[in-house]
């Protein structure tokens, strides 16, 4: 029989994968849980309760079948989250429903085109009031704020300039052309814009050029013995302005003999060869990238004139054009601007290299592959600290891109690594950038498998790394970050019906889908009628009531004089990985063992458990049934521990919702055979 002392300082590895219960020698398993369900992991070690969330509106019945939330930051002080239905987008601000949208009446603006086909793979970006909506089977949409927070109209995109593609191409010789009628061109120069002029026995031909505009613009004239020449315009019926792709040999005469009209280019976006599947800004360009049609292909617009694809003349601030040539199928659906345009593909993920910060021009654009991991469609790429983070094709890991100094490269490895079953198919990605030094980074992924939300707790320069797992009496459909404010979409099931709620996460509340007030006697809550609700009024936790009658009243014990809260109640579990301490003798696995005491640090805590026994958090005296819980600081234990097991674990719960955070924890643990 021998006794120990086991410490766990911090929980900043979060929960660790099952498959990792045996590996007691690498450093996170000193540091990780078994379960880490409903709390948040802190970057100075400890966990807590996580934020519960504030109801704001019930969406409509199109939620079930596709919904997803964009953040529009349109100033300092005025930004929104907007949240999409089938034909409908609803705004937020302040957690609360903008009403009235466009002076119609209705609490949403009608975006027919976005249906639920759509809204699942949707991609966008926003600059300045106007939010841009792309999708393969979509026309590119703007959506646009207007004067005041209820003004807000949606329309196609018009571009002044489409890019062209021959998908099939046809040659007509000069000899050839229908109706038109001259011996020559007569070109004014030999490179650059170049003005061909058609003749005929050495004189300027009256209507030579026969055929409409669109018949030449934006197609090609190759000239033996070379020599390549795009047609921008017709500017008149014996003149043709050109761009020479490749010079010219002299400037004689080309005749009939020596060219042909190369014909066949349309737009690479329209309804029959389909739309960009990704869009982003980057250094004054507007991006596309991966259409229906040519899904490995970025366009981008010519320099501050964002719906302008001219290849003109190919100057610097000319559109820009480039494909993925790898030799493997990498369909475009995302991109992001950050040191470098990113962009990532269902094959592999490449950037756009930037030699000495000079800006990307037509005559440097290269695109160059680095990984070859893939990216999941729909869910859009997330940037921590510098680095971007993106679910595998597969949607099994979570990938980091970052660039390195030293070899000059973007290079990926999985975060997700010692948490990978954390993740099942998982439909979207947020973050929430710290706002204090008490919490780190949130990257939150919704999972479509089971409704849950795994959050990673991310501090880079502290390398931690810490995942845990958050649930609700429901599914988590979706998720949103609008600056510091969490925003979740919510199926629940409420008085036998399934209802899709707005809620929003707060660090003050510690009930879910709760409303929550002042001075009060009651409070109605038909949005949780027949379901059982958790009351707690000026900090003490009261009795379960349901909610039933109209219109579905919450009657308290006592009225509230400071505050209350109503909602719906959720469990946090932290519980331990097994005890395996370093001994000399050896390891202890085959061993049984029983905790007998405990000593558990904490933070302003209220209410907690351990292995399923209360710890007391009040003092004997006159009138403390009256006044709420004090908030703990320092070490609370736990003696009289019984019972054997092989693996002398800890598991801390909440039996009430109030205040919990633990800092550590040290167990005596006896063992022997």
């Amino acid at each position: 029989m021998s006794r120990i002392i086991q410490i766990q300082n911090d929980f900043t590895s979060g929960e660790l994968d099952p498959k990792l219960r045996a590996r007691t020698d690498i450093a996170q398993y000193k540091s990780g849980l078994t379960t880490a369900k409903n709390v948040s992991i802190q970057p100075q070690g400890g966990a807590k309760r996580r934020d519960g969330t504030n109801f704001i509106t019930e969406l409509d019945a199109g939620a079930a079948n596709a919904v997803r939330m964009v953040a529009f930051e349109f100033s300092v002080t005025d930004s929104y989250m907007l949240v999409f239905t089938p034909g409908k987008m609803y705004v937020f601000k302040n957690q609360a429903l903008v009403t009235d949208i466009n002076g119609s009446g209705n609490d949403f603006l009608a975006v027919a085109a976005l249906t639920s086909s759509i809204i699942p793979t949707m991609n966008w970006v926003q600059s300045a009031d106007t939010v841009i909506v792309v999708h393969e089977d979509l026309a590119p949409l703007k959506i646009v704020r207007g004067a005041t927070d209820s003004s807000w109209t949606a329309s196609t995109l018009t571009f002044n300039y489409v890019p062209q593609y021959a998908y099939t191409i046809t040659t007509v010789a000069g000899t050839t052309i229908t109706g038109d009628s001259f011996n020559h061109l007569s070109p004014s120069g030999t490179s650059g814009n170049i003005t061909l002029e058609a003749q005929k026995s050495g004189k300027t031909a009256s209507a030579a050029l026969t055929q409409s505009a669109s018949y030449y613009e934006d197609q090609y004239i190759n000239v033996t013995p070379f020599g390549r020449l795009r047609i921008i315009r017709k500017v008149s019926n014996s003149k043709l302005e050109c761009f020479a792709e490749v010079p010219l040999f002299d400037t004689e005469d080309i005749a009939q003999a020596n060219f042909e009209i190369e014909r066949g280019y349309e737009d690479v976006w329209s309804g029959s060869r389909g739309y960009p599947r990704s869009v982003t800004f980057h250094e004054g360009r507007l991006y596309f990238g991966g259409t229906k049609s040519r899904p490995s292909t970025i366009f981008g617009s010519r320099v501050s004139d964002f719906f302008n694809f001219d290849p003109g003349e190919a100057l610097d601030d000319a559109a820009v054009e480039a494909t993925l040539d790898t030799g493997t199928f990498n369909a475009i659906v995302d991109m992001y601007s950050g040191r470098h345009l990113q962009v990532f593909t269902t094959g592999g993920e490449f950037y756009v290299p930037q030699t000495l910060d000079d800006p990307i021009t037509p005559s440097n654009l290269i695109v160059k592959a680095q990984t070859a991991f893939g990216i999941k469609a729909g869910v859009r790429v997330q940037n921590v600290d510098g680095s971007t983070l993106f679910i595998q094709r597969q949607g099994k890991a979570l990938q980091e891109f970052v660039f390195s100094d030293t070899v000059q490269a973007y290079t990926s490895s999985k975060i997700s690594l010692l948490s990978s079953h954390l993740l099942r198919t998982p439909g979207e990605m947020a973050v929430r950038v710290a706002t204090s030094t008490d919490e780190g980074d949130r990257l939150m992924i919704v999972n479509d498998d089971d409704g849950s939300i795994a959050c990673y707790t991310l501090l880079r320069s502290q390398n931690v790394i810490a995942p845990c797992e958050w649930t609700t009496d429901g599914t988590f459909l979706n998720i949103g970050v609008d600056v510091d404010d969490i925003y979740v979409i919510v199926k629940r099931t409420v008085n036998s019906s399934d209802v899709y709620y707005v809620e929003v996460f707060d660090p003050n509340v510690f009930l879910d889908c709760a409303k929550t007030g002042t001075a009060a006697a009651s409070v109605t809550m038909p949005h949780l009628e027949a379901e059982e609700v958790q009351i707690i009024r000026d900090g003490i936790v009261e009795p379960v009531q349901t909610v039933a009658g109209s219109p579905s009243t919450v009657t308290f014990a006592v009225a509230a004089t400071a505050s209350f809260q109503v909602g719906l109640n959720f469990t946090p579990t932290m519980k331990t990985l097994p005890c395996e301490p370093n001994l000399s003798s050896g390891s202890l696995r085959g061993f049984k063992k029983r905790i007998f005491e405990i000593n558990a640090e904490l933070f302003e805590t209220q209410a907690m458990s351990i292995n399923a026994k209360e710890i007391a958090f009040r003092n004997f005296g006159a009138g403390i049934l009256d006044d709420d819980v004090g908030e703990y600081t320092g070490i609370k234990t736990l003696n009289g521990v019984l019972g054997y097991s092989y693996d002398g674990q800890l598991t801390i719960t909440q039996s009430v919702p109030l205040k919990m955070t633990v800092l550590g924890v040290e167990y005596k643990v006896s063992a022997g055979q």
